[in-house]
């Protein structure tokens, strides 16, 4: 394997180094922020087939760093590769039930375009065929057609939605609900760098003495994966509920965000089917998804990663 260390001022930048010296096939094994920019460790594998151990929930990682793939970065890297992988994740990560929303409402948090509103959708969903009515609250007055995307789910569902865009209507809304009634609050996208946004999160919250989930798509950079998840926490969140984790091959952006915050991996958004489109996340669970992401590359099989 050819290594190299790559310098830039933004990533972009380094990506295209990378590109321009190691050529696509090349692979990220870790990167960090310097004072200057970005500093980015890039590899290049040899044309010979990986070898890999065969997928079973016991697998070990003793011979070829298989996590190498996913893009985590090494210090994460090195504590899962001690023992079965299962086992690992479950030391290294938290895995914790998702709260329904019963005692405190449960507020979705997350970037613009994370999947918030489909993922509220299907929490509604799961509680009403559970036998529960939740009450749904949406705070995003902002996005186009936001509120009609929402009311169209529980319209189907039979359950009440509330539109509350500020902190002191959320807590009107919320004298609604009645006593044990779950309580399901949909926000608009979040950029927690930003000072506004941030503070106006923290009131919604401070009003509805939710538990903050933070909803983030699962294939993004784990760099900057670590910095959301970090920045979200600060606001409150405790909990990382993952979506599009069928359509990502990388996983390293979710392990890195679960450890950055640190926040307890809880479900994950699986498809955009509304009744059956959560899956609960478990170390041996997620294992299996990394591990067969990562034979599918090597065998080029391009199958379906399990669902």
């Amino acid at each position: 394997m050819r290594l190299k260390l790559f310098h830039a001022s933004t990533m972009a930048e380094a990506m295209a180094q990378i590109r321009a010296e190691l050529g696509n096939d090349a692979i990220i094994l870790e990167q960090r922020r310097t004072r200057h920019g970005v500093e980015v460790t890039a590899a290049l594998e040899p044309d010979e087939p990986l070898l890999i151990q065969p997928l079973n929930n016991g697998a070990s990682f003793a011979q070829a760093g298989p996590l190498d793939f996913h893009n985590i970065p090494a210090s994460l890297a090195h504590a899962l590769h001690r023992g079965p992988l299962p086992q690992s994740l479950a030391e290294n990560l938290i895995f914790a039930a998702l709260p329904r929303g019963q005692e405190r409402p449960l507020l979705l948090a997350g970037p613009p375009g994370a999947g918030k509103t489909l993922t509220t959708a299907k929490l509604t969903a799961r509680l009403v065929l559970s036998g529960m009515a939740p009450l749904v609250i949406t705070t995003d007055g902002q996005r186009a057609g936001a509120v009609e995307q929402l009311a169209a789910f529980t319209r189907v569902l039979g359950v009440t939605l509330a539109v509350a865009p500020t902190p002191a209507m959320l807590a009107k809304a919320l004298t609604h609900r009645s006593p044990g009634q779950p309580v399901l609050i949909d926000t608009a996208g979040c950029d927690a760098f930003n000072k506004e946004q941030a503070q106006q999160l923290r009131h919604l919250v401070s009003h509805s003495l939710a538990d903050m989930i933070l909803v983030l798509p699962a294939g993004l950079d784990p760099a900057e994966s670590a910095d959301v998840a970090r920045a979200f926490a600060a606001l409150g969140a405790q909990h990382l509920l993952p979506t599009r984790l069928d359509a990502a091959r990388r996983l390293g952006g979710v392990l890195m965000a679960a450890k950055a915050g640190p926040l307890a991996l809880t479900e994950a958004g699986i498809g955009s089917e509304v009744a059956d489109g959560l899956e609960t996340l478990t170390p041996e669970g997620l294992a299996s998804r990394l591990l067969s992401a990562v034979e599918d590359r090597a065998s080029g099989s391009g199958k379906e990663s399990p669902r």
